[in-house]
């Protein structure tokens, strides 16, 4: 945490060159022109469903030249670009605007104005096609053939799919276009020092019901309407610092801009990013909501409720549904049922762990209890599935293997088919059973403990205790690894220690499985150079054979993997070496952010900063992806060591702020009946609005 002033311009494209807008189950992905060009991974999608593959604007048949983007908040923002000068002219004269905003559909208004002293003639066209690709088949690249009828009226551009009519998309726009099958075409005269302009609405409908568009801001469905809403029920969250203020204000749009809505009964819950995972997802919404509690905890319960629906039941080796799992993912796209065997996936083994820490945790944080009573009965289902699926072979360890050769082969969060292998590049076989997935277990049985406790339960209490520490210890036993000073990546089938030093030992000592005299050594294996990018925690150690610094789980750095570590390493602070290295990371993990444009990517190569100096892009990279558009949020509450216990009516501070840091500033943070304000710099911090029966510990 080494930086905070004043960060590069913000730009919307995270140095991809993509620009993404994102709301709620609706996102785009263009150039910076604002074209969504045929043959490439862009489009407007809506509900998994690629609804446009081409939107292209010209002026006189040509592309505008690119001036720059600006974004207030994700689900909109301004193409600024000129038409090219005449051969032999150096100066353009026609300025063009195109202003967008995504919500259930797109609106985009464009603007041409005429700077010159003469009256400029030209004709505007947008070309316009589709082809309803179910969004895996886009992100893999395996599209093909044409699935799009294009029918034109007077007033209306209509592109159905034709595998299913019920889908499509209609598009309408003022200025008499003339209508064709994919193109709409403006033959204007714009008088000198004046301009023209049109709005275009893409209006999607799925099952022949058209989406309830609406872009009034003073509508209640509209985009600016519903982020507006919700940053008045949230924390505040400032710094003196300019490029962290950045941050958190960044962090703030992208996190409303990743909820979802269920009109059902009123929650809000997170998606797991954008591009790609514009949906449910078990670990991701589960681990976004933990680091959001600083900001929104009605995130963290809507998140319990939808998560909490959907629940297993049966047993389908299919989807992988068992009774008490919680589910891995939720698809609504065309293709869904090929890919996931359903519209909902349940391969995952860390969820379900996540899901009864999580319920804790929201005790903690004042989260209402008769809804956290009601959703118990879901905690214990889960349990159940640790104890009889989750352990299928009766170790004492949680471990997984597939169903079938359609489900994820690795389903912990580094879920890539070569994440979990031994040093010398060896695949583990399955079973596996992870380390940072027994360190849940361990703190989903505690969590689960303080439950039964606030109940009067005493025994179920004890039980569950006695269960964490024997887990403890047995896991201890089983995955230290002397000679590496870590633990193991993971046992496979024949419990064998895999031996590749990975970033999931930060993980550990987030959760309190590590003992204290283990925690000293692994702090100092976690801040070698091999693991250490010097812009955050590689995800694997570069001594081992398959480290990739451009890998997806093999060398890569992910913000919320590194916030996870920095939040470990301070629940260990009286441990030699901890805060020194969480400040370490943290600081060169913020610096990277704001090369991002203060955009946490989902994650960025691993190359070490001694050698590159900058932070390198990972091309497919979701931004924003919801527990990296989080991890600031953790780094912050990690830092200010917060600790709320509404139902004890205490609140434990413990500033940690490095003074370059500045003064950072929490306001209106609830918890629970109460709304507090922190403020705090250094190791000093204070706190307005506590009620006078609650106790402030400051350690």
């Amino acid at each position: 945490m080494t930086v905070f002033n004043a960060g590069p311009p913000t730009p919307i494209d995270g140095g991809t060159g993509v620009v993404t807008l994102v709301e709620s189950s609706t996102f785009c992905l263009s150039d910076q022109l604002g074209d969504i060009h045929p043959g490439t991974a862009q489009g407007l999608f809506y509900r998994d469903a690629r609804m446009l593959t081409r939107w292209e604007l010209r002026l006189d048949g040509q592309p505008p030249e690119q001036l720059s983007v600006v974004s207030r908040d994700p689900f909109r923002a301004r193409f600024v670009a000129r038409k090219p000068p005449p051969h032999g002219v150096a100066d353009a004269t026609v300025l063009v605007q195109r202003r967008r905003m995504i919500g259930e559909g797109m609106r985009e208004i464009v603007t041409v104005q005429n700077l010159g002293d003469e009256d400029t003639a030209m004709t505007v066209t947008l070309e316009v096609d589709a082809d309803f690709a179910d969004l895996f088949a886009v992100k893999e690249g395996r599209v093909s053939g044409h699935g799009c009828e294009l029918t034109a009226t007077a007033d209306t551009l209509r592109l159905t799919d034709r595998t299913d009519p019920g889908r499509e998309v209609a598009i309408q726009a003022d200025g008499e276009p003339v209508i064709q099958p994919g193109t709409l075409l403006w033959h204007i005269v714009i008088p000198r020092r004046g301009c023209w302009h049109t709005v275009i609405q893409c209006r999607p409908a799925i099952g022949h019901r058209a989406a309830p568009m609406s872009f009034d801001e003073r509508d209640e469905d509209s985009p600016a309407y519903k982020i507006r809403r919700w940053r008045a029920t949230t924390t505040s969250l400032t710094a003196s610092g300019a490029g962290l203020n950045a941050i958190l204000q960044r962090t703030e749009s992208d996190l409303g801009a990743l909820r979802l809505d269920d009109p059902a009964d009123g929650t809000s819950y997170v998606a797991a990013g954008a591009p790609w995972f514009m949906a449910l997802f078990g670990r991701d919404s589960l681990l976004t909501s933990w680091m959001a509690l600083l900001l929104d905890s009605d995130l963290a319960l809507g998140t319990l409720r939808q998560l909490a629906k959907l629940q297993g039941t049966q047993e389908n080796p299919v989807t992988e549904e068992e009774p008490g799992r919680i589910m891995h993912e939720r698809r609504y796209g065309p293709g869904s049922d090929r890919v996931l065997g359903g519209s909902v996936y349940y391969g995952t083994v860390d969820a379900t762990p996540l899901f009864v820490m999580l319920l804790a945790e929201c005790r903690r944080w004042g989260v209402d209890a008769a809804a956290l009573t009601a959703l118990l009965p879901a905690a214990d289902a889960a349990l159940a599935w640790i104890d009889r699926y989750g352990d299928s072979d009766g170790d004492g360890f949680v471990e997984y293997r597939r169903k079938t050769d359609r489900g994820l082969a690795n389903q912990g969060w580094k879920d890539s088919w070569d994440a979990i292998a031994f040093a010398d590049g060896r695949l583990a076989e399955p079973p596996i059973a992870l380390c940072e997935v027994q360190g849940y277990v361990h703190a989903a049985r505690l969590g689960r403990a303080e439950l039964a406790e606030s109940a009067g339960d005493s025994a179920t209490a004890a039980r569950l205790r006695a269960q964490a520490e024997a887990l403890r210890a047995r896991f201890d036993e089983a995955f230290w690894m002397p000679r590496h000073g870590c633990y193991a990546l993971a046992l496979d089938g024949s419990k064998r220690q895999v031996d590749a030093v990975a970033s999931n030992n930060g993980h550990c000592l987030w959760t309190g499985i590590v003992p204290d005299e283990r925690a000293e050594e692994l702090i100092a294996r976690l801040g070698a150079a091999d693991l250490d990018s010097g812009f955050g925690l590689r995800t694997l150690s570069s001594t081992v054979r398959r480290f990739n610094p451009m890998g997806y789980h093999t060398g890569s750095v992910w913000p919320h993997d590194t916030a996870i570590t920095v939040a470990g390493l301070l629940r260990y602070s009286h441990v030699p070496g901890a805060t020194e290295l969480a400040e370490r990371l943290a600081g060169g993990l913020l610096e990277a952010i704001l090369e991002f444009g203060a955009r946490p990517p989902e994650l960025f190569c691993g190359f070490a900063r001694a050698d590159l100096h900058m932070p390198v892009p990972y091309p497919t990279s979701c931004s924003p992806q919801a527990w990296a558009s989080a991890a600031p949020l953790l780094l912050m509450r990690s830092f200010l060591g917060l600790l709320p216990d509404v139902p004890a009516r205490t609140l434990t501070v413990a500033p940690r702020l490095p003074a370059r840091a500045g003064t950072v500033r929490l306001t209106d943070l609830r918890l629970g009946p109460a709304t507090v304000t922190i403020e705090a710099s250094g190791s000093e911090a204070s706190i307005q609005g506590l009620p006078s029966d609650w106790r402030l510990i400051r350690l």
